[in-house]
This record gives C-alpha cells, structure tokens and sequence, in this order.
C-alpha cells in the first residue's frame, strides 16, 4: 500500500492503441488500482476515453496543436474519407495566419500548448484536493511541463517517468551538455534539468539513459533509478499455439520503421542468403506490421530485386466485426510468426532506449531476432531469454544469424526462448517502493 491515495497521472496520448506512450502508462492502470489508488487522468483528445477511471481529455491551446489534435480526432472518428479530407484541409486553412506567428514568435513543437491546458486543470483537482501526487508520463514532453507547472504552484509531489531519452546525443562523445540545435530541442534539454531538479522522484526505461541524465545533472542524485516498463497485452495469458513449421520462414516485424531503423540491413543479408543459397529465396519471407517501409528499405528492396519477400501489412487498426483491439490483433499476429525480428536502429541514442515492442515480444514464446546496437544491456535481456542476437552496425554479424535460423528451421530446432515476460505489475511494484522509501 501507499500512503499517495489520489493520482493525477498527466500522459498526452493516454489510451491511443498501439503506442508506446500510451501502453507504458495504460498497462499499469489495473495495477495502480489493485493497491487502491484512485486515479484522475488528464489527457489529449487523441485516445479512447477510458471508463475505468475519471478521464479528462482536453485540447491544447495553441493553433498547431488544436490541427494536430483535430486531425487524430476526426480520423479516429470518422476514418481517413471524404469527411477527414473535407475537414482538416478546411481546419488547416483557418488556423494557418495563427500557426504561422505562432512557429514566428513560440518556435516549439505542436504538443507544447497543451501543457498549460493540463496544467490549469491540474491546478484545480489539487486545489479541491482531489489529489495528492502528480504522476507525468512521456511520450510527449508536455506532460512533463504540466506537471512541473503544478507542483511550483502547489508544492504536491510530483513523480516524472521518461520514456525516450529528452536529449537525444549525435555521436559517442556528446554528452548531451551542449545546447541543442533547436529552440524546441533547447526547450526540452531545459525542461530535464527542471525535472531533475524540481521532481521528487524521477525513473528511465534504461540504466544508459539514467547515466547520461546523471552526467548532466548531478543535482538528481537517488532520486532517479530504472524502471522496466513490461507489456500486459491482451490475450498475452491465453492459451499459446502450438508451433508448427510450415513450407516457409516467416520473419515478422512489428511497429514503426524509419531510415535510421530499417530493415534494410535485414534485406541486404537476405539478398547475401540467396546468393549462396538460391534455394532459399522460395522459402523465407519477410512480414512488416505497423508501419509503411521506410525509404532505406525501399530502395533496398528494389535494388536487390526482393519485392516478392517482403510482405508489408500496414497498421493493424481495430477490428470492427470481431471487436478486437488493434493490440488485440497484433498479439495473435506475432504468435503465428515463426521469428519476431526487433529492430534497435543505428543512431547513438540506442544506448540509452529499449523499444518497447520487445517487452510484448516476451510475451509469445515465439523465437526472437535482436538486432541491437551499443546497448549491452538490452543484450543482456535478450540472451536470458534464448534469442538470437545480431548487431545494427555488423553486417557479417547480421548475415550469420540469418543463415543460422533459417538451418535451424530447417532442421526444425529453431531457439525457442525462456518464457520470462517482464510485466507492469513489477514496475508499479518498484515505483511504489521507490516513493515512500
């Protein structure tokens, strides 16, 4: 039990399926509750409204953030037709002479205004004493802010959860100390110090992000420690499938892609597999859920001439007959794949993040594929676990492992890993210890 009996938990994309920032917070709700915590959420209007718990949904409250809000709205409402075509083009144009002084004179990002609308609404639940601990969550640097806001005018507690790292490094020898580029990336670097200095505990996803953070601010002290956020997703205590090997590999990824974590090093693996091996290329496949290939792929996979092995399936939305989540759905698709390929990418933050995606990996009993890079710690974790292991910038590293899953497919003894899951009800269990040590 805690002696916190009343959160205000501030999370920008609270309950929108299938993100990350939102599943951090979301899979511990249950949790949370289950040690009687009463919980008020302010979110954006991008998410689902919640009916487990008080849930405010509130607009930010500049011009670029009500577009970007608007435009998630009105497409989780009435989907991408003629009403989303008709409505943002025309909400776009209205707010355009504002957005533009608003980028002129404020220079932050879209998400930024929508501190303030938490922040005043915040401000009232403390006031009526509704609340007696600020618990901020991001994702979305605004929540951070919101918070931070709050308790300099009220003096409530104020617990801070970084997802990301906020400052993001350029190369091994930046620390992070030197100003951003950015007026918004100067602003966030700012608002870290803000939390290290101002929350009364603070917790990363990572023990690289708290080092860095640590190196930046010394001030932080034992306030900031290591959370592993875990995954409860639905359907994860259901009854697992039996495998079968069937008459193809598939190798299936999961979440989002871009130039700096692409699957274009798979592919280029795969076209080396095909030239020493020309049987192979009728019998391995690449699926990519969740995302659109990114333009490194794409190039890649016409380059290579690999079109007809690569499969992409776009996002998994809701599913309107079967009233299955989005999530739902994603977690039955990864239990059919024959390897779950995690993707780290090749920029330097790699170090201080863990994608979320490997904590619902946990859950499926599938074997896992980990590409990884300079994160000995996210090794670690993958290795207890029976995976193959494999390196971002190696490319021989990338190709041996390729070929030796496929022969372990082959032979049918392809590594099944460790069922180890890591689950929010650990995190909750951590944060509480935490809070009133």
């Amino acid at each position: 039990m805690t002696k916190f009996k009343r959160w205000l938990i501030i999370s920008h994309g609270f309950n929108m399926d299938g993100r990350a920032a939102s599943l951090t917070v979301t899979d511990k709700i249950p949790y949370l509750q289950d040690q009687g915590i009463e919980l008020v959420v302010l979110s954006a209007i991008t998410g689902e409204k919640d009916t487990r718990l008080r849930h405010f949904q509130l607009l930010p409250w500049g011009p670029s953030g009500l577009r970007f809000d608007l435009r998630h709205w009105v497409a989780k409402r009435y989907g991408r037709g003629l009403i989303y075509k008709t409505l943002t083009p025309l909400v776009s144009m209205i707010l355009l002479p504002l957005t533009i002084l608003e980028k002129l004179i404020w220079g932050l990002s879209s998400q930024a205004s929508w501190s303030y609308a938490a922040a005043f609404k915040g401000k009232q639940f403390v006031k009526n004493a509704e609340v007696d601990l600020i618990y901020s969550s991001g994702g979305a640097w605004s929540a951070h802010y919101a918070a931070y806001l709050i308790k300099k005018a009220t003096g409530v507690p104020w617990i801070a959860e970084i997802h990301d790292p906020m400052v993001i490094r350029d190369n091994p020898t930046d620390d992070g100390v030197s100003p951003r580029k950015t007026k918004d990336k100067r602003f966030v670097q700012y608002l870290e110090k803000l939390i290290c200095s101002d929350a009364d505990h603070v917790w990363w996803f990572t023990q690289g992000a708290l080092d860095f953070a640590k190196l930046r601010h010394p001030e932080l002290g034992d306030k900031g420690f290591v959370v592993f956020p875990g995954a409860l997703p639905p359907g994860c205590f259901a009854a697992q499938p039996v495998f079968q090997y069937i008459d193809k590999l598939h190798i299936a990824h999961f979440g989002s892609l871009a130039d700096d974590r692409s699957i274009a090093p798979v592919l280029e693996a795969l076209a080396k597999l095909f030239t020493e091996y020309p049987s192979t290329k009728e019998l391995i496949v690449i699926d990519v859920y969740g995302a659109g290939l990114d333009h490194q792929s794409k190039v890649a996979l016409n380059r290579l001439h690999l079109s007809e092995c690569v499969n992409s399936h776009g996002r998994i939305e809701n599913d309107s007959v079967t009233g299955k989540s989005g999530r739902e759905r994603i977690m039955e698709l990864m239990r059919k794949a024959d390897v779950l390929l995690l993707l780290h990418g090749d920029y330097e933050w790699c170090a201080e993040y863990i994608p979320s995606k490997s904590y619902d990996y946990y859950w499926t009993t599938r074997p896992i594929w980990g590409i990884t890079n300079r994160n000995p710690e996210l090794d670690q974790v993958l290795l207890e676990r029976q995976s193959y292991l494999s390196h971002t910038l190696d490319s021989d590293s990338i190709f041996e492992t390729l070929k030796q899953i496929y022969q372990d497919w082959k032979n049918h003894r392809l590594l099944m890993p460790n069922f180890q899951p890591i689950s929010p009800e650990d995190a909750v269990k951590t944060i509480l210890q935490k809070i009133q040590a």
